[in-house]
């Protein structure tokens, strides 16, 4: 057996064992990418009428609004999403799962939505790209390394469409659909040629999300891209517990604070600790409906003294290495929204073709199956022999 057909056996297996994950969470992955998009047209409340010279609210008193409409359970963080949109305030929790989001006029406080997010078209499509609809400590793994056979199959996928030279010939047929030829050429043509079209944009689609998925991979890539460096372990920052509050709101203090030196289209998210010892969580998000460039800081909810995190999510965007910038901006590739709407456009394109992947490749493959037990059906009928068509003829003496 020559390489190339090994190859050819390692491609044809795994695509049929990982066919199905792939077609799901690539089919899965074009309905997110416009998400926020499609979200702007039917969350209208989503939208706030800038007021000229207004205030935004304290978030104290949105957390206040908020808790009054969703009663007996607490309020998680207050969203400030930049001039021109609504604020927000997040309610979350597990056993039973809930998952409300409140939308408020940051203005005047006005309660303009409460949205249930575990009934959200979205948020059942998310579950299925990041679970398969299964329990996460089961679908999670499952979708992560069916991930990584998926990134195999690209390249599997690239040696065996590589042609052996680039004459005219091959080149019509590696790098153009033949469509007037029968259904099953044009099918091989469609798994290879747009396959190889996205090839990139799909390997950029599977390597990020096994940074997502994959923890060895993900510390691989960290060590790689920050000169050698190791992503420190995950330690929750604490307030000081044994400090007088010096505040009597924190949390507009900090809210005051962050919103100095920040630009009117920026957004503040600012969390709200439940535990005498838990923190503010906050960051300033420059560019709304992403999630790279942000600025993070921790507070003592106590003394409001600025805490140093460790790792790629602390501190300013504009002050991190590489490796640390290149962790923010995972979500932002991987989702295309890195490159604003071309970027999502060409995200959707990439994971429209992975999902037409498994559809094609199986019915090249079930194509030669059928083939193949019609010529072994051929082989093995017993042959006819022929009527004997003899006729002596009679000597005449």
């Amino acid at each position: 057996m020559t390489v190339k057909k090994l190859i050819g056996k390692i491609h044809l297996w795994l695509g049929l064992s990982s066919g199905l994950l792939v077609f799901i969470v690539a089919t899965t992955g074009c309905i997110l990418a416009f998400e926020q998009e499609i979200k702007g047209v039917l969350r209208p409340y989503q939208f706030t009428e800038p007021v000229p010279n207004g205030t935004f609210l304290p978030p104290s008193r949105l957390k206040a609004i908020a808790e009054n409409k969703i009663k007996g359970k607490p309020a998680k963080a207050v969203i400030y999403n930049g001039i021109g949109r609504s604020a927000i305030v997040p309610f979350y929790g597990a056993a039973p799962d809930y998952y409300y989001q409140v939308y408020l006029n940051p203005y005047s406080g006005e309660v303009l939505k409460i949205q249930d997010e575990e009934t959200d078209f979205f948020h059942f499509i998310l579950h299925g790209h990041y679970y398969l609809w299964l329990p996460e400590s089961i679908g999670q793994p499952v979708v992560a390394y069916g991930t990584l056979i998926f990134t195999l199959l690209l390249i599997t996928g690239l040696v065996l469409w590589w042609p052996k030279n680039l004459n005219k010939t091959n080149r019509n047929k590696s790098f153009s659909i033949k469509w007037k030829a029968q259904w099953r050429r044009v099918n091989y043509d469609l798994h290879n040629v747009p396959g190889f079209y996205a090839l990139v944009l799909s390997l950029i689609l599977a390597l990020t999300g096994l940074v997502f998925g994959i923890q060895w991979f993900a510390d691989s890539v960290y060590w790689a891209t920050t000169g050698g460096k190791t992503v420190p372990p995950f330690q929750q920052s604490l307030s000081d517990t044994t400090a007088a509050r010096r505040f009597s709101s924190p949390i507009d203090v900090i809210w005051q604070q962050l919103s100095k030196d920040k630009p009117e289209t920026a957004g503040i998210y600012i969390s709200c600790p439940e535990k005498a010892s838990e923190t503010f969580f906050t960051f300033i998000n420059y560019k709304p409906g992403t999630y790279h460039k942000l600025d993070y800081y921790t507070f003592d909810q106590h003394t409001l003294k600025l805490i140093k995190d460790k790792g790629p999510y602390s501190g300013p965007y504009a002050t991190a290495g590489f490796g640390d910038k290149l962790r923010r901006m995972n979500y932002d590739i991987h989702t295309g929204a890195i490159l604003s709407l071309p970027g999502k456009i060409l995200a959707f394109c990439a994971s429209l073709v992975c999902a037409s992947l498994p559809v094609t490749g199986f019915l090249i493959w079930w194509g030669r199956r059928k083939k193949k037990s019609k010529k072994e059906k051929s082989y093995l009928r017993p042959s006819v022999p022929r009527k004997n068509t003899y006729r002596p003829v009679s000597r005449v003496s």
